[in-house]
């Protein structure tokens, strides 16, 4: 394994990234096409490649990495490839009037050099979505994958110079320290997957330049099974989730609110599920000694009554999934993020895990499990997270559009599609006035007059009455989505008989639809 980047390497990486930015290069179109393509040949030629190095660093089976990784990274290079010439299009802002009087365009613009840091966990795919969208919007980039997984690092350090611009896209490898010494430069953005003790630095780091930030984080994701729950469909994707990855993953469930009604058969099926799961040596294991001392220390000290768990092989890092009911609140499990195998099981209401979950940071993931959908509602309502997904575990995150990205402690900003596209993108507004609209404002300069003041009144056109109640603007805000449903099932209703019409034509008019509507129409020519 190649030693890390030496300072003397990163230095050089880093002028030639600022100086092909400055040169304009990176914000040719074709020139973006080009690079996301080659992305593109780097996943063809190389899937055994890539799935052999995680393989190696985490014993990660071919299928999870080409479902997690492989997968994810192509469907973002279509989406991406398919939606550039749209993204980068300048853009007519709807400025009324004065639209015609200064001719303005928002314009998408490149950041510039971004410095992306990767995670261990999906060290593959979590470098090069952030890296797709950064290319798409025209920055350099300064790669930076995790130390931790060598073997996957060692793949970027190799491919990357093979498939990819050297001018524009670099790779530097090094652990803490090398990282602190990279942070030291400015960056015009900066994008971090991680823990959230290093993004304190990240953020620290880049506040001192300035530099914007996206911190996709983690945190503590719960999981509520209610009362109303289909058991076996939440047990079996609970159990999913912390096979998958063996649980190192931001979005896995941490811990599980379970209602009294129904925690002996969640937990009766989670164990069910898990055996099913965990046959042979398919499971991927936990990354390092670290991460593996720290997971199985935590369950040595939990008060909580182990339910189920498999044989752990301290020399492989293999930690079959293990379900702790009668887990306090207090407990060692609950203390932090658990990032692995381990599932407790907390008893509880539904009013008592939204309790529980507003008492703690943010979490990136949110998952409901009921059929009452008040109550649902309610814990959507009553919580913040940075996503939702409700009777399923994950696939909130695979919402074609959507954005994905944390809030408060679990990250702040998002990506995936065009969300990805503008966290690396400005939008510059150019205004292009004409003479006219000088000569219409020329009472805007010096010497002021009171008799052109009248001339700034802004017009109430929004309608607002003096001493308007709260009860009132209630009453008019149902009003509004009353009307607002109607209209959308008026616009249903006649694409409907727009398509029974069409239908009809086709059928030579066997159908009859526009009978009815031709002697209502002669009916009503007659009575005027």
């Amino acid at each position: 394994m190649a030693e890390y980047t030496s300072e003397a390497d990163v230095e050089l990486a880093y002028t030639t990234l600022q100086s092909t930015f400055a040169s304009g290069k990176t914000k040719e179109i074709a020139w973006r096409k080009w690079q996301l393509k080659q992305i593109w040949w780097l996943l063809e030629d190389n899937e055994a490649l890539i799935q052999e190095a995680l393989k190696k660093d985490m014993n990660r089976h071919p299928f999870e990495t080409t479902f997690t990784e492989i997968g994810n990274v192509k469907t973002d290079l279509i989406e991406h490839l398919g939606s550039i010439d749209k993204w980068t299009a300048d853009q007519k802002p709807n400025a009324g009037a004065l639209g015609f009087l200064l001719r303005p365009t928002v314009r998408p613009e490149p950041l510039g050099v971004a410095l992306i840091i990767g995670p261990w966990n999906f060290p593959f795919s979590l470098l090069l979505q952030p890296l797709i969208a950064a290319l798409t919007a025209g920055c350099a980039v300064l790669l930076k994958p995790s130390e931790v997984t060598a073997n996957t690092q060692q793949l970027f350090v190799d491919l990357i110079p093979k498939y990819l611009d050297t001018s524009a896209v670099r790779v530097v490898t090094g652990g803490a320290a090398e990282t602190g010494a990279l942070l030291q430069r400015k960056y015009d953005h900066i994008f971090f997957t991680g823990s959230v003790p290093v993004a304190r630095h990240i953020a620290a780091a880049a506040a001192k330049h300035l530099t914007p930030t996206v911190l996709e984080l983690g945190g503590q994701c719960p999981a509520i099974v209610t009362s109303s729950a289909d058991v076996e469909a939440a047990a079996r994707d609970i159990a999913w989730i912390k096979y998958l990855n063996a649980g190192q993953i931001c979005l896995s469930v941490n811990h599980v609110f379970a209602h009294p009604s129904v925690e002996k058969k969640l937990i009766e099926r989670m164990t069910f599920w898990l055996n099913k799961y965990n046959k042979g040596s398919d499971m991927t294991h936990i990354v390092n000694d670290k991460n593996y001392a720290r997971l199985t220390g935590l369950a040595e000290k939990t008060e909580g009554t182990v339910q189920h768990s498999g044989e752990a092989d301290a020399k492989t890092r293999n930690l079959p999934p293990q379900i702790v009911s009668n887990v306090k609140l207090t407990d060692s499990l609950l203390s932090e993020e658990l990032f692995g195998t381990i599932c407790p099981v907390v008893t509880g209401s539904t009013q008592d895990a939204i309790n529980s979950i507003n008492s703690l940071p943010r979490p990136l993931a949110l998952y409901v499990f009921g059929s009452d959908q008040k109550e649902i509602d309610h814990v959507i309502n009553s919580t913040l997270s940075g996503g939702v997904c409700v009777n399923g575990v994950l696939v909130h995150v695979m919402v074609p559009g959507a954005p994905f990205g944390g809030v408060g402690d679990s990250g702040h900003g998002a990506y995936h599609g065009d969300y990805g596209f503008k966290s690396f993108t400005h939008y510059r507004t150019i205004a292009r006035p004409r003479p006219l609209f000088f000569k219409a404002t020329n009472f805007l300069r010096p010497p002021y007059s009171v008799d052109n003041i009248k001339k700034l009144g802004v017009r109430n056109s929004a309608g607002m009455q003096r001493n308007w109640s709260l009860e009132k603007e209630r009453a008019a805000v149902k009003r509004g989505l009353v009307i607002a449903k109607s209209l959308r099932l008026a616009k249903f209703l006649a694409y409907f008989v727009v398509f029974l019409g069409l239908a009809d034509v086709g059928l030579d008019r066997r159908l009859g639809i526009f009978k009815p509507v031709r002697d209502f129409l002669v009916g009503l020519k007659s009575f005027f």
